[in-house]
């Protein structure tokens, strides 16, 4: 098994990957997160603790001309293990006004072997550029047609935690990864408490369809809980990928600021 495939996952568990068309058409009076937010990650492949993962919400700044908070995810391997070093740096470019992003950079190392990928939404919104490149090769630029709204890996996870989720409520988000879109669909099940590193939760448990390939294909729905207070914290997250089972358990969270959000006006 490739210590690559092993990894790629880390930051779709530390994100999932949801986005929504009606999430630029929600007024989010209370946001469940802002900037300073902090979250750590476990994560376990085949019940063992193969590294971690911590997603940062960062200060507001300009990207491209546009306001945004700088939602960052990075995943490192476990060296006591035995798997090639990895670590991997997400950086997805959160627009509050709109629920939406305005592109990403994964900055990824592994096994000593460095790549990047720059995702820009263009101004239509139907369509983005994508750069890849590896190190020691020239750029590689290509544009990818996608649903208006579609979201990138953190940055989906955000806009669903300012959903008020509901029990027996049903999500279809559009998704593209950077080489591959597809309709993920989620559904709120139960309202539970599950006991965790920072004491017992009351969460939400949703079950997950997804539509990854290769290694990352599901042998069975994932299942993701959040918190059911403001927060809507993913605390631990479970799937069934091809090559194992693999679990994120949140280990430790510090609640950001959060800002009145002043949304687009989308026509009423």
């Amino acid at each position: 098994m490739r210590a690559q495939s092993r990894w790629g996952f880390a930051a779709v568990l530390a994100g999932l990957m949801w986005s929504s068309t009606a999430m630029a058409q929600e007024a989010i009076a209370n946001p469940a997160f802002g900037p300073g937010e902090q979250a750590q990650y476990r994560i376990k492949y085949l019940g063992m603790t193969a590294g971690s993962a911590q997603v940062t919400v960062g200060a507001p700044m300009k990207q491209w001309g546009e306001d945004v908070w700088p939602i960052v995810a990075v995943a490192r391997s476990e060296a006591l293990i035995g798997v090639w070093p990895i670590k991997d740096k997400f950086v997805s470019y959160w627009q509050a006004s709109t629920q939406r992003v305005v592109g990403s950079d994964l900055h990824a190392d592994e096994n000593g072997k460095r790549r990047r990928q720059r995702i820009k939404v263009q101004p239509d919104g139907k369509s983005v550029l994508v750069v890849k490149q590896k190190e020691g090769e020239t750029p590689r630029e290509s544009v990818a047609e996608v649903t208006e709204g579609t979201l990138d890996v953190t940055g989906a996870t955000f806009a669903l935690r300012n959903r008020e989720l509901v029990v027996g409520g049903e999500y279809a988000y559009p998704v593209f990864t950077g080489s591959k879109s597809f309709t993920m669909r989620a559904k709120v099940e139960a309202r539970e408490v599950l006991n965790t590193e920072l004491g017992p939760k009351e969460v939400f448990r949703m079950r997950v369809q997804a539509e990854f390939g290769g290694n990352l294909t599901s042998k069975r729905d994932m299942v993701a809980y959040f918190t059911t207070d403001a927060q809507r914290v993913p605390v631990r997250i479970e799937a069934d990928f091809a090559l194992g089972t693999v679990v994120a358990e949140l280990t430790d969270y510090s609640p950001g600021r959060v800002p009145a959000v002043a949304t687009a006006d989308n026509g009423g």
